[in-house]
């Protein structure tokens, strides 16, 4: 027997106007937005551009319900591992909302620095020029919110808080306009101003993980997601 509180729409769904070329697709149309989602089922070496201080740096997908993936540090301090998702194709533009999502955790939440978000493809993602991305310095395990455009930066301070080896949730949303809010497991907390949004280069997703002393650390990321309405 059929599940009588699911809703159902046998005749379709649509999201788009009644004159559009899909206005009879009986589902939403994917071409609104450009869309990138990575659930980590699948890990591919070379869809990504890959920075390590030590070559004993190891990036591989992790047993765990919902698909992660593994980075683990070599054990020198300052040691860092960046992922960057090859080709740059995320331009913050006007009038055309974005999206970015992340969850992910971290084995030390105080003694490393953890970079999550939109940047240019740089080998120095905790000292890059242009971006819109979480950050976590050494020595604390408060997280930052950083909009930055040829290396000038609007920093929102403290957005959330990490926890040893415990998942969290970071997101945020560009309204096209003058805004981008933040949110922590699924919960808008704030807002930043879009003063130095970095509108003339287009971006890429980026992971990065840096000891922040000799002890090697490790970061699982579970999923990251992007949206840019076209």
């Amino acid at each position: 027997m059929a599940n009588l509180t699911t809703t159902r729409f046998p005749n379709g769904l649509t999201n788009v106007a009644e004159n559009a070329p899909f206005a009879d697709l009986k589902m939403p149309a994917p071409t609104l937005f450009h869309t990138y989602f990575e659930d980590f089922d699948y890990y591919v070496a070379g869809d990504w551009t890959v920075t390590e201080t030590d070559a004993g740096a190891t990036q591989a997908l992790a047993d765990g319900d919902g698909g992660l993936l593994l980075i683990t540090n070599t054990a020198a301090d300052n040691d860092l591992v960046s992922l960057q998702k090859k080709g740059e194709s995320f331009l913050f533009a006007a009038g055309k909302r974005l999206f970015f999502e992340a969850r992910f955790k971290v084995s030390d939440a105080t003694d490393s620095d953890v970079v999550v978000g939109l940047q240019i493809t740089d080998a120095t993602p905790l000292d890059v020029t242009d971006g819109v991305f979480f950050i976590k310095a050494d020595g604390a395990a408060t997280v930052n919110l950083l909009v930055e455009k040829n290396n000038t930066a609007t920093t929102t301070s403290s957005v959330a808080t990490l926890a040893d080896d415990t998942f969290i949730t970071l997101g945020f949303y560009y309204d096209g306009s003058s805004q981008i809010q933040y949110s922590v497991n699924g919960t808008v907390l704030g807002t930043s101003v879009t003063t130095n949004l970095p509108d003339d280069e287009a971006l890429t997703v980026t992971l990065a993980l840096q000891n922040g002393e000799a002890v090697a650390k490790t970061m699982t990321v579970d999923y990251v997601f992007a949206a840019k309405e076209r």
